[in-house]
């Protein structure tokens, strides 16, 4: 039974959220401080955290930014706050999904999954790597480690990151559609918002180009979507 973290001062909307993904088969904790739950995180063992912005104690921007630093799980936030700035700061910060409220109980159970099996699949393809790597113009990607370098110099990306540009690499020079990104990368059909995908080619590119603005691996197809120049 995988373990979701749901961090929510918003006791009946954090009792549908825990009822919904109970009934789904998950075993969900509920922590209405910020603190608290920002320590519950680091300290034991969930599958994925669900959580709010505006929590008592710490935003919950900072609760993700920390448990990024040292844990790779799907971080999903739930908020009210729908501006693009708070869409894109904790996109920034490695996130791997933003939903806003109101929003649909079978959304958010529909999103959990998706993330978790993501994840699954992300685990059991590293396990069954064996000294794969791809190279490519200074490029260097060892499926096995999960570490990407560039020049020589290891390069410390997020998780979306990392499956985003092994996606592109695994067929060089093909396009990628937008929604073929999403569907592979996010594990959804249908597209989210396209700042969420902006944003992580934007801080892709920061990462692997020498000049993002004028990039040498990622070229962006205008009205279709990307590829990995070869």
């Amino acid at each position: 039974m995988k373990k979701i973290l749901l961090i929510e001062d918003d006791y009946d909307i954090g009792e549908v959220e825990k009822a919904y993904l109970e009934i789904s088969g998950f075993h969900v904790t509920v922590e209405k401080n910020g603190l608290r739950g920002k320590e519950l995180a680091l300290r034991e063992a969930y599958d994925m955290v669900v959580l709010d912005i505006m929590l008592p104690g710490i935003d919950g921007f900072k609760i993700a930014e920390a448990i990024r630093a040292s844990k790779d799980i799907p971080i999903m936030i739930v908020s009210a706050k729908n501006t693009e700035v708070d869409k894109l700061k904790g996109l920034s910060l490695g996130i791997d999904d933003y939903l806003t409220k109101p929003f649909s109980p079978h959304e958010l159970v529909a999103r959990v999954k998706a993330h978790l099996k993501r994840y699954e699949m992300l685990k059991s393809s590293a396990t069954g790597a064996q000294n794969r790597r791809f190279e490519l113009l200074g490029m260097s990607i060892d499926y096995e480690t999960r570490q990407v370098f560039i020049n020589g110099e290891e390069i410390e990306l997020t998780v979306k990151e990392y499956d985003l540009l092994t996606l592109l690499a695994s067929a060089p020079n093909k396009v990628f559609s937008k929604d073929e990104i999403f569907s592979k990368v996010w594990g959804y059909e249908d597209e989210l918002d396209t700042s969420t995908l902006t944003v992580h080619i934007r801080k892709l590119r920061e990462k692997i180009e020498f000049d993002p603005s004028n990039p040498e691996y990622i070229q962006t197809v205008w009205g279709v979507g990307y590829k990995l120049k070869k």
